[in-house]
């Protein structure tokens, strides 16, 4: 896809998740590679907001080429376009009740949540969680290397979800399944729902 297309695509998936309290103020970032590097959202900018002129470019090595100064979370991009296979864009949120689900302190860090819905095992599968680190923490780059590219989708404990997708949309709908997933086991949390089989799971893995 043109650059051009790109710069316009994050700006209108953005405001559509900013449009629909999947974060707020200035919170949270979306990045896409490119062939020569990657563009990403700048510090301090509103989801709901962007202007395309003016999203950061960087080259493979993280250095900035045109527009705002980026976004403070450029190692955790980073490490992610460096282990995950095919990651063409990443997005991070800070949306509530994913956020809510990584402060329980019976979550798993090996697989956030459990397989309610046939839709988070297609377009998530699992998340790991990573213990909290301050935003903008160089150590949380190192923490997504330390998976391994075993996992597409990482939830930063007390901060938010951090998503890789071959595409921004591919990565823009996981998250949203993600998000709605959370939502679902914290209103389930203690009832004891039913989740898919093993079975179910591996007709789904096979789609």
């Amino acid at each position: 896809m043109q650059e051009t297309k790109l710069r316009d695509e994050i700006c209108r998936f953005g405001k559509s998740m900013f449009d629909r309290g999947l974060t707020v103020g200035s919170s949270g970032n979306i990045s896409v590679k490119l062939k020569d590097g990657w563009l990403v959202t700048p510090t301090n900018a509103s989801l709901g907001n962007l202007d395309p002129e003016r999203l950061s470019k960087l080259d493979k090595n993280g250095q900035l080429i045109s527009g705002d100064k980026p976004t403070k979370e450029v190692p955790l991009h980073t490490a992610m376009y460096d282990t995950v296979e095919q990651c063409g864009a990443i997005v991070h949120l800070h949306s509530v009740h994913s956020v809510a689900v990584s402060m329980l302190p019976e979550t798993d860090p090996e697989d956030v949540l459990p397989p309610l819905t046939a839709y988070y095992v297609m377009r998530v599968g699992r998340t790991a969680l990573i213990p909290y680190h301050k935003p903008g923490d160089p150590l949380i780059g190192d923490a997504i290397k330390g998976l391994a590219g075993k996992y597409t989708s990482v939830l930063l404990a007390n901060h938010g979800p951090v998503m890789a997708g071959k595409s921004l949309e591919a990565a823009v709908y996981a998250t949203e399944e993600l998000e709605e997933t959370s939502k679902l086991h914290l209103l389930t949390r203690g009832l004891n729902p039913r989740i898919l089989t093993t079975a179910q799971i591996a007709a789904l893995d096979k789609i």
